[in-house]
């Protein structure tokens, strides 16, 4: 017998090649966050003003655009996997160079490096994990991508508090003295090397995404793939159906065509409001609002793990429902929870009741929603509403309208926070995420269960209907 008849299915594999495709979402989500405990300290070692302090946060997500520009059509020629590997090779370059930086220049310059990375692997991670799982796993998959996410803020968080409290250690080597103490910034972004260095081994140990490789004419290799994943029967129908709906010449204008014009509209604003709701303000600015609300610096950044820990919790509940109870639901209750706490939090600076836990019980509040909602089911979504020949680039296009949201939150909110103030921030906040309830009630289908195949189906079906 040939191997591809003897392969079997094997739910350890799927859950092992899922998991290092998610270590992406942790490289994300540690780059992006460990800034936070970094821009005071930077500020006062490079004297920098407010525009400069918003230049270097939001100088790596320059770089995610850039990252993310490219990466679609990227992945869709070289395949999913090598561009994978791109993205690990330029993480570790960032935590190295950003650890040994001789000035601010270099410092941003490496920041951008490391911001390509992340544009990268925020597209192609969820991306890679989508097209790899079975239609009634790929909810609870890709949203393990956001829990890698979440995992990997909050040790960021924990590093930064734990190097915050030990800059007094002495070091025999002059070096480590500087990176782990005097210009404790360097230790915290420099740790990024350990995981950015897992995640570029770990990726040699896997496949290429079996959907890419149909795209190829490579039909052997993939249907090994998905037998080992779901089993024989399963591939055969995995396989029939996509012969069955790929005809699309692989133009990123198929996108632009009336059939597809909800599922473009989907691609554009669900990405865009999950960031403009202001969870990265809370992620890059969480010490700063901490201390406006009367905790200290290391008091801050110890509130700052505890968000992270409430993020990392109620991921959980995506993980484990939106494959049961579908995407909508989760939407629904998700964003109103935060819109809700949103407004709360502006309110109680409003009124100057800072003192006490008030706000930080709230901002809790608006992170364990956006952590069931916005957060894992908005990578789940997008992953699954584009027809296979374009995914790449057209999950490019709206990982795009993520990384400008989050370019324009991170350059915007120091400005907002000094000249309009806390409570104008957030109620700004409230507004700008109140518009993600319509899309989901007008736009957005349930597609738990469906397979990417099918859920094409009924992009096609529904413009029928509908003429």
């Amino acid at each position: 017998m040939t191997k591809k008849t003897t392969t079997k299915q094997s739910g350890t594999y799927l859950y092992l090649v899922c998991l290092v495709a998610a270590l992406g979402g942790f490289l994300f989500g540690f780059d992006t966050a460990v800034i936070s405990g970094t821009v005071g300290l930077v500020k006062h070692d490079f004297n920098l003003d407010v525009s400069l302090e918003g230049w270097f946060v939001s100088c790596a997500l320059l770089g995610c655009i850039i990252g993310v520009s490219i990466s679609g059509k990227l992945s869709d020629k070289y395949g999913r996997k090598i561009i994978l590997i791109l993205s690990a090779v330029l993480f570790l370059a960032s935590a190295t160079g950003c650890m040994v930086s001789s000035s601010f220049s270099q410092l941003i310059a490496f920041r951008l490096i490391g911001g390509l990375g992340i544009g990268v692997a925020s597209m192609v991670s969820p991306l890679y994990i989508s097209e790899f799982s079975p239609s009634r796993y790929r909810g609870m998959m890709v949203s393990l991508y956001q829990l890698a996410l979440t995992i990997g803020i909050v040790i960021s968080y924990f590093s930064n508090a734990y190097l915050a409290n030990h800059t007094g250690d002495t070091f025999s080597s002059d070096m480590m003295h500087k990176i782990f103490s005097t210009e404790v910034w360097r230790g915290m972004l420099g740790l990024g090397t350990i995981p950015a260095a897992i995640f570029l081994l770990s990726l040699f140990l896997v496949p290429e995404s079996p959907r890419w490789l149909l795209l190829k004419g490579q039909e052997a290799k993939a249907k090994e793939i998905l037998i080992k994943i779901d089993g024989v029967d399963a591939a055969n129908k995995e396989i029939a159906a996509f012969k069955s709906t790929s005809d699309s010449d692989g133009n990123l204008k198929e996108l632009f065509k009336p059939v597809y014009r909800k599922a473009l509209w989907i691609g554009l604003l669900l990405p865009f409001l999950s960031q403009v709701c202001g969870i990265n303000a809370v992620i890059y600015y969480g010490p700063r609002i901490l201390e406006q609300a009367g905790f200290t610096l290391n008091n801050a950044l110890g509130g700052q793990v505890t968000i992270g820990l409430v993020n990392v919790v109620f991921t959980f509940v995506a993980i484990f429902t939106v494959d049961k109870w579908g995407r909508r639901p989760l939407l629904f209750v998700g964003i109103g929870g935060a819109v809700i706490a949103l407004l709360t939090i502006g309110l109680l600076f409003a009124l100057g009741i800072t003192s006490g836990p008030w706000i930080l019980i709230f901002i809790l509040l608006f992170i364990a929603c956006f952590a069931f909602s916005f957060g894992p089911v908005c990578w789940v979504v997008i992953g699954e509403i584009f027809p296979n020949a374009i995914r790449g680039k057209a999950m490019a296009l709206a990982t795009l309208s993520l990384w400008i949201a989050n370019f324009l939150v991170g350059q915007l909110t120091p400005l907002m926070l000094e000249r309009l103030g806390s409570s104008v921030t957030f109620w700004l906040f409230a507004i700008c995420c109140s518009p993600a309830l319509w899309l989901t009630w007008k736009l957005i289908p349930e597609t738990k269960g469906r397979s990417l195949e099918n859920i094409d189906t009924y992009w096609k079906e529904n413009y029928k209907g509908a003429n």
